[in-house]
């Protein structure tokens, strides 16, 4: 297989349970298959530990502006987004097969960035509230101001057409 970032060839490390595949000798870039990345992410999980370190040489071009392409998926280009709440880091990721390609260092820093998996939900949460919180409590505000408008025009009708607004005798049902 070779490396999306320098094109050299990528080397496969046994990590306990896992396989991932190493850039070796060149970039020092790390290919996670479909949810092995999940198992290295965080300090506390070990596996991560002895991919922390990769033999890279320096000498070796990266080229960051060129899209890259996914060594499982011949010809699928990845799509780049950002690894964490935070957006410090970006990784690559295929849209087909689900694996993720990590430049050197990126690891490091996903691993550096939350002790747990509940820290992260509740950092994306905050983020989340922080964003849009304001605009969906005005949305809510004024779909229920546009609902009391509803209403008030409804109770008007059903004081003039009484009859009519009885349960059960028009289609779209009582208001």
């Amino acid at each position: 297989m070779k490396c999306p970032a320098c094109g050299n060839a990528m080397t496969e490390v046994k990590v306990q349970d896992i396989t991932v595949d190493v850039c070796k000798g060149g970039c020092g870039g790390i290919w996670f298959d479909n949810r092995e990345l999940k198992k290295v992410d965080e300090p506390h999980e070990a596996m991560g530990e002895d991919l922390m370190h990769v033999d890279r040489d320096p000498a070796v071009e990266v080229k960051d502006n060129e899209k890259r392409t996914c060594p499982r998926c011949p010809g699928m280009p990845m799509m780049q987004h950002f690894a964490s709440v935070r957006r410090e880091v970006t990784v690559d990721e295929c849209p087909n097969c689900a694996g993720f390609f990590l430049d050197y260092g990126e690891l490091n820093q996903i691993r550096s960035q939350y002790e747990t998996e509940e820290e992260r939900r509740q950092a994306a949460e905050s983020l989340f509230a922080d964003l849009f919180d304001d605009t969906i409590n005005a949305a809510l505000q004024q779909s229920e101001s546009k609902l009391e408008r509803a209403r008030g025009l409804a109770r008007m009708f059903r004081f003039l057409l009484p009859s009519y607004y009885i349960p059960g005798k028009q289609k779209w049902g009582a208001f």
